[in-house]
């Protein structure tokens, strides 16, 4: 498996990726668009159905690339999958689709990565009626304390917004959600992962390659993977 070391900077979400020394990026891979994993130096992947490009008419589609790609050694995640009450089909078809990556993430193993918009109560719904094993990671989040709260209290992990993260306001979140649960991302943005890693080791006052360990660390345990 293709793993980070160390001393690497980990994008944990991101589209369009390219091997750079330093930096361990998980490349999302989108089932309509049906690109499948390739060995590149610094690069594991995530696969999902995500529910921006999801309707009746493809489901079956995209199923078929997600039974095809989910069990390859490279793809470490299912996901993003979600919800979304701007933009998708129905919340019907979103629950069931959703459910399905879950049980497929939960047979192989493996964590998944959330998309969610205005849908919170949905997911955390899906949550309570799923009870997973694998860990959850909620990407792009940038909502308030009460909800980081909630979330943190059912065990979900957090990936920050990659703008919202270099932002001086987010100082207060980034310090607020434990380091043990907290990851960056650029989700393929033109964003330096890099300079949103000193960005959040300046909020929480430790240096960057602390700050990599930590992020190293939760990377692991993220995967389940023992030291």
């Amino acid at each position: 498996m293709n793993s980070p070391r160390p001393g690497d900077f980990i994008d944990i979400h991101t589209h369009g990726a390219s091997s750079s020394p330093g930096i361990f990026r998980v490349e999302v891979l989108m089932a309509h668009e049906a690109v499948r994993p390739v060995e590149q130096r610094g690069i594991a992947y995530a696969a999902g159905i995500h529910p921006w490009h999801l309707n009746e008419a493809d489901r079956s589609r995209l199923t078929e690339f997600m039974r095809s790609v989910a069990e390859h050694p490279l793809v470490i995640a299912i996901g993003e999958a979600g919800f979304d009450r701007l933009r998708g089909p129905s919340m019907e078809l979103q629950r069931e689709v959703f459910d399905e990556q879950a049980e497929m993430a939960e047979k192989l193993g493996k964590p998944m990565v959330i998309h969610c918009v205005k849908a919170w109560d949905e997911f955390l719904s899906a949550h309570k009626r799923l009870k997973p094993t694998a860990n959850w990671l909620i990407h792009g989040f940038r909502g308030k304390k009460e909800l980081a709260s909630q979330l943190l209290s059912r065990g979900f992990y957090l990936s920050i917004w990659f703008e919202f993260a270099l932002r001086p306001e987010s100082a207060g979140l980034i310090r607020f959600i434990p380091a043990d649960r907290l990851f960056l991302e650029t989700d393929g943005a033109d964003t330096d992962i890099r300079d949103i890693y000193r960005k959040a080791a300046a909020d929480l006052g430790v240096s960057t390659d602390e700050l990599k360990i930590t992020m190293y660390n939760n990377y692991k345990k993220f995967l389940g993977v023992r030291s």
